[in-house]
């Protein structure tokens, strides 16, 4: 089992900055990649960054590239979503998940408001 719990949630101006966390426990050696997702609200949940385990790749949605940078730190166990340059259609819950190499594959997090 691993469990993962962000925080940095918040309201913020436009064109202002925010910086999430989500730290994983448990079974963390199956982690392969820990992400964000975020789901907006009347609309579905949407990939906006992951990271793979040794943090050598990271990918983006298209809508949020050069605005937020994804980053992991393995000592800490977490990873982080800093988010600049932030616009109102960034509004929405953002949720950490991770992807490991044994079942259930995926965990979520609690998820936490950002709002514009």
């Amino acid at each position: 089992q691993v469990q993962l719990v962000e925080s940095g949630g918040g309201l913020v101006q436009p064109g202002g900055s925010l910086t999430l966390s989500c730290t994983a426990s448990g079974s963390i050696i199956n982690i392969n990649a820990m992400g964000w997702y975020r789901q907006a609200p009347g609309k579905e949940r949407e990939l906006v960054a992951f990271i793979t385990t040794a943090g050598s790749t990271a990918n983006y949605a298209e809508s949020v590239k050069g605005r937020f940078t994804i980053s992991r730190d393995n000592a800490a166990n977490t990873v982080y979503l800093q988010m600049n340059d932030l616009k109102p259609e960034d509004t929405a819950v953002y949720y950490c998940h991770a992807n490991t190499i044994t079942t259930p594959y995926n965990y979520w997090g609690q998820g936490t408001l950002v709002t514009l």
